[in-house]
């Protein structure tokens, strides 16, 4: 055991004195990458011993076999007509990335697990207490985990040097200034009450799910201390608040910035990179630079568009049997995405017959899809003579307040209550007779409230995937898990910032067909970083698109390619641990299957022909629904086989 802590530590001290991150990136540089054998190979060692000490030993070994499978494949001139030299640091890069995720998640376990029993055992004991506070720390430096996160912190500088990288990855453009607050998460109450004005918040972790202006109504910029895909929930909802956003994963801007704390700062960040710097408290608070005149958001007003599109519902899809098509699903019966699903499916034939300048065409196809209107929720709260009780806590949640716990009591009452509701059967019946008897299906919530031009609301209802009409009772219980949604602690926060009544809010569910992709993916046609009309961007994740959208740890494979010249960009290789995936032989109840993922078995990150061929036309795809749409729009859809399918579009926040 000490030789496998000593071996790595010398190794590591030798490879500095070498001239460590700034020598192997020159080396990469001059096309050389010989002197990078040894590193890998002694963090492929790393990674084994981890694997056999029992900790997540599939993830260890997907990591080796990638690492082993970029030192075999080397650095090439060319990939494709791409730089070789960039595409093998940015595929080198995403496993370097998942290989010191694996280290922290280790480390939290730790951390999680030691402490307190640590304490008890060691007063027991009476062991010193300075010995008690740092044996955690000791042990996870006495182990070999310490010695893989250190070599791969080193790799990961030299990776970054070479691309040219400094560490930051900015998901809002623009500036804004504050006090430097730093925080474990992005919930309400994480902020401390004594600080008055904007605020900078330093945010350790993120699950994608959160909304930062639930948070404070003051954050106007955010810095997250881990990757995040640009189209995560949390993503799409600070570009929509226009709170300044990046992420930084360079260990010693890390250091920096933790020291001014508390202090007045400026973040920037901008096309000529991200820079935290102090300022006083007379500068502007906020200023956007991606073309938008403010970073902060004002409630609507009362002849706002969107308010008036939110108030628009009308219950009367109820009376056509407790279902609606798709070719007949509208804004007004079946919410937004519904109708925007119902448009899409109308236009599968007119893309066929089109094509990019380059001959891409921009065909896609749709699922099956049908939906249980608004106003259906409402009858069986009738039904079941709940109306009362219902309309009850919707007038109290309007003001509860979020101190005491009043407002997070009542979201639960209402969860509860809406969770208990019981689907008819002549809908179940009706739906089961519009699919197949083996067909999957994922329930989706289309509120009024969501996938509009002014509240996106990506993220903050349910969706329940893998369920079907064979299984009532489980089907039921997705529908009314999606109606139920409509009323969580986020939602509710998130609409009074809107300034949208509790009572305006409805809720319709969408019926899909479920898909079994190889990938799934989120397009921009308009580039968020830097306004870039020419282009789509890409974010791709293997299997379901809830990876993408969940903010899950880890990067997905972003890809840009003009709308012109179809010229196709590697921006970065994914690196998410695990893929799901909906089985088509267990039990339809709602759940997914969760398995490692293996980059070097994937064509997306190995096959450059499939990356240009794939880029060209999800670009073409995106295009045609943007001049269609009429506006920039954020796709969502998915691969299958070869054929590329849309499961909804919605206008892209600005």
């Amino acid at each position: 055991m000490g030789l496998m802590v000593i071996g790595p530590y010398r190794f590591v001290n030798a490879l500095e004195a070498m001239g460590g991150a700034k020598w192997l990136a020159g080396n990469v540089e001059s096309k050389n990458i010989s002197s990078w054998s040894d590193p890998l190979g002694a963090l492929i060692v790393g990674i084994h011993q981890l694997g056999l000490s029992g900790w997540k030993p599939e993830e260890c070994e997907a990591i080796g076999t990638e690492l082993l499978a970029w030192q075999e494949r080397g650095l090439l001139e060319k990939e494709g007509s791409e730089d070789g030299q960039i595409v093998w640091a940015l595929r080198l890069k995403a496993t370097l990335d998942r290989a010191r995720r694996l280290t922290e998640e280790y480390s939290e376990a730790l951390l999680q697990i030691f402490p307190q029993r640590v304490q008890m055992l060691g007063k027991a004991l009476g062991i010193p207490e300075n010995s008690i506070r740092t044996y955690t720390e000791a042990e996870i430096r006495a182990g070999v985990i310490f010695q893989v996160s250190k070599l791969c912190t080193l790799l990961l500088k030299a990776v970054r040097s070479a691309l040219g990288s400094q560490g930051w990855d900015i998901l809002v453009p623009g500036a804004a200034s504050g006090t430097l607050v730093q925080v474990q998460s992005i919930v309400p109450g994480s902020l401390p009450s004594t600080i008055e004005g904007p605020i900078v918040l330093v945010v350790n972790k993120a699950d994608g799910d959160e909304e930062v202006s639930a948070a404070g109504s003051n954050i106007v910029g955010v810095i997250l201390l881990q990757e995040l895909p640009h189209l995560s929930h949390l993503g799409v909802r600070a570009r929509q608040e226009r709170v300044v956003f990046v992420t930084c994963e360079d260990d010693d801007k890390v250091a920096d910035m933790q020291k001014l704390t508390g202090k007045n700062v400026r973040l920037d960040a901008s096309l000529t990179g991200v820079n935290l710097t102090l300022s006083s408290p007379d500068d502007k608070n906020s200023e956007d630079l991606s073309g938008n005149c403010s970073s902060t958001v004002e409630p609507p007003g009362p002849h706002d568009p969107f308010l008036s599109a939110v108030k628009a519902h009308s219950n009367k899809g109820v009376s056509a049997g407790g279902i609606i098509l798709l070719a007949d699903a509208d804004a007004e019966t079946s919410g937004a995405k519904a109708a925007a699903c119902g448009r899409l499916a109308s236009l599968t034939a007119a893309s066929k017959q089109v094509s990019s300048d380059q001959g891409v065409p921009a065909s896609f196809q749709v699922p099956k899809s049908m939906v249980i209107p608004f106003g259906s929720m409402e009858l069986a709260l009738e039904q079941s003579k709940s109306m009362e009780t219902f309309m009850s806590f919707l007038e109290q949640i309007e003001t509860a307040r979020l101190d005491g716990g009043e407002l997070d009591k009542l979201c639960s009452k209402l969860q509860e209550l809406i969770s208990s509701l019981q689907l008819p059967k002549d809908t179940i019946d009706g739906i089961g007779q519009m699919f197949p008897d083996n067909a999957r299906l994922i329930v989706r919530s289309s509120a009024n409230v969501e996938d509009l031009a002014g509240m996106s609301a990506a993220g903050l209802y349910d969706s329940i995937p893998n369920v079907s009409p064979s299984n009532p009772t489980a089907f039921a219980t997705a529908v009314s898990q999606v109606w139920a949604s409509l009323y969580t602690r986020r939602a509710v926060l998130s609409r009074r910032a809107a300034g949208v009544p509790q009572k305006n809010a409805a809720m319709a569910v969408l019926v899909q067909e479920m898909l079994s992709p190889d990938l799934s993916f989120v397009l921009h046609t308009l580039s968020p970083t830097d306004r870039d009309q020419s282009s789509v961007e890409a974010e791709i994740a293997p299997g379901l698109g809830e990876t993408l959208a969940s903010g899950t740890r880890g990067t997905p494979w972003r890809l840009s390619c003009g709308k012109f010249d179809g010229h196709v960009r590697t921006l970065a290789f994914a690196n998410f641990s695990e893929e799901m995936v909906a089985s088509s032989a267990g039990p339809a109840d709602g759940d997914v299957i969760c398995l490692t993922v293996d980059y070097s078995k994937k064509p997306l990150t190995v096959d450059p022909t499939f990356r240009h061929q794939l880029g060209q036309q999800l670009c073409s795809v995106g295009y045609f629904l943007e001049r269609e749409f009429g506006s920039p729009q954020d796709v969502e859809g998915c691969l299958v086989g070869e054929d590329i399918f849309v499961v909804q579009t919605r206008p892209q926040p600005q």
